[in-house]
C-alpha cells in the first residue's frame, strides 16, 4: 500500500531542510529553513490547515512596500473612470506615501493610520481627511483580498466629524447677481446650472450638437474631468441615469441662443464646446472657479458658494413647487430617488413657515383665537 500523498515537499539543504509548496498556481518556499525534518513537516501540515480554514496568508505578500501596493492597487481596474484613478493616485503620492510608503505592509499598524489622520486634520478639511482616508482604506482592502495580509490596518480609526449641513443655500435673486458679475460669455452657465440643474462637468463637456434650440432641449451625454496628470479628461456620464435629455426653460432657451450667436457658434460644428477659455479650449475646473467664480460670487455676496449649490437650489425648487418625485430624479439625473429627496431638497425657511401656517389653519380654523378644530 503506498503511503498517502504529503502536501508540500521538503528537501535537505546541507544541515537544514526547505520546505515549499504550490497554492494558488504558485510554488511558495518557506520564509525560513528548518533544522529537523519533522520542523519541516509540521510547517507544511500548518500551512495546508490555514488554507483549508480561508485563512492563508501569502508570506512575501506582507513584504510589500507601502509604495509598491499602491502601484499594484491603481494597476489592478484599468477599466476604472481615469478621474477616479488620478484622484487616487495623488492622494497617495501626496499624502500616504510621503511619510509611510516605503514600510513593509505587514508592519503597518493602526496606530500608524491614526498617526496619518491626525496629521491631515492640521491642514486638510474634514471632507478631505474622509477622502485620502477611503483612499487608503481600499488600498488596504485590496491587501486583505490578495492574501497579502490578514486584516487591514484601517480598523477602528477615529476620523474628524463632519458638518452634514455645510452649503450656501442659493435663491434666484442671489443667481442674478452672481451672473450679473461674471463675464458675458459665463452668464449663460450659471443659469443653466440653476434651472436644469447640470453639474459643473456636464456644463463645462456640453456641445452644440446637444442643444435642440427649436425644441427648447438639452442633452447630457458626457462630462469634463480632470485626469491623470492633471489633463482634461471627457468622459461618459458618472451613471447610466446621468445621461438625460430636458427641456429649458423659454428664457434660458434663448439665453443659450444669444450665447452661440455671440461666440459664432453654430450647427455646422456639433462637436464645438459650448464654453470655453480665453483661448478656445476645453475650461479647467480649478482655473475656472479661482479666476471667474470665485471673485463672482464675492462680489454679489455670496462669498462661499459653490457651483454645486446651484444645483441644489434647482433640486429645492422643484421640490417646492409641486414637480414630482420622479421627474425631479430624471431632470437631476440621480439613480436613487432618495438622493433627490435626503441630499439636495431642503426647502427654505419661507417655505417651512408657509407649512406651519396651513398646518396651523388646519388645526385652528378660526387663526388661533377659538377652540381646537374638533374640539
Amino acid at each position: 500500500m503506498s503511503p498517502a500523498r504529503r502536501f508540500g515537499s521538503i528537501r535537505a539543504r546541507g544541515r537544514v531542510y526547505e520546505a515549499s509548496y504550490w497554492h494558488n498556481g504558485r510554488r511558495h518556499v518557506a520564509p525560513t529553513t528548518f533544522r529537523t525534518k519533522s520542523d519541516a513537516g509540521a510547517f507544511l501540515s500548518a500551512v495546508e490547515s490555514d488554507i483549508r480554514r480561508g485563512v492563508w496568508i501569502d508570506p512575501f505578500g506582507g513584504r510589500l512596500r507601502v509604495r509598491e501596493l499602491a502601484e499594484e492597487w491603481i494597476a489592478s481596474n484599468p477599466g476604472k473612470r481615469e478621474s477616479t484613478s488620478a484622484r487616487e493616485e495623488g492622494s497617495l503620492r501626496l499624502h500616504v506615501l510621503p511619510v509611510i510608503g516605503e514600510q513593509r505592509i505587514e508592519r503597518v499598524v493602526p496606530a500608524d493610520v491614526q498617526r496619518l489622520v491626525n496629521g491631515w486634520r492640521t491642514t486638510q478639511a474634514p471632507r478631505t481627511v474622509k477622502r485620502n482616508y477611503e483612499v487608503l482604506r481600499a488600498m488596504f482592502g485590496y491587501a486583505v483580498r490578495n492574501d497579502w495580509l490578514a486584516r487591514t490596518p484601517c480598523r477602528n480609526i477615529v476620523l474628524p466629524s463632519i458638518d452634514a449641513t455645510r452649503r450656501h443655500d442659493l435663491t434666484p435673486e442671489d443667481v442674478g447677481r452672481i451672473s450679473a458679475q461674471l463675464p458675458e460669455r459665463y452668464r449663460a452657465m450659471v443659469w443653466i446650472g440653476a434651472t436644469l440643474g447640470l453639474r459643473w462637468s456636464e456644463v463645462a463637456a456640453l456641445r452644440v450638437g446637444r442643444i435642440d434650440l427649436d425644441e427648447g432641449r438639452l442633452s447630457v451625454a458626457e462630462g469634463l474631468t480632470r485626469g491623470i496628470g492633471g489633463r482634461n479628461v471627457f468622459a461618459p456620464p458618472k451613471s447610466k441615469a446621468s445621461g438625460r435629455t430636458m427641456f429649458m426653460p423659454d428664457f434660458v432657451g434663448a439665453m443659450v441662443a444669444a450665447h452661440l450667436e455671440r461666440e459664432g457658434l453654430g450647427d455646422d460644428d456639433p462637436h464645438a464646446l459650448v464654453f470655453t477659455d480665453d483661448e478656445g479650449g476645453a475650461l479647467r475646473y480649478s482655473n475656472w472657479r479661482r479666476r471667474v467664480w470665485e471673485p463672482a460670487t464675492a462680489a454679489a455676496g455670496c462669498a462661499g458658494a459653490g457651483f454645486h449649490d446651484l444645483r441644489r437650489l434647482n433640486a429645492t425648487t422643484l421640490v417646492v413647487e409641486g414637480v414630482d418625485v420622479k421627474t425631479a430624479q430624471t431632470r437631476l439625473g440621480h439613480a436613487d430617488p432618495r438622493v433627490t429627496l435626503a441630499i439636495y431638497a431642503s426647502a427654505p425657511a419661507a417655505v417651512d413657515r408657509e407649512a406651519a401656517d396651513r398646518i396651523g389653519e388646519r388645526f385652528f380654523p378660526t387663526g388661533g383665537t377659538g377652540a381646537p378644530a374638533g374640539s
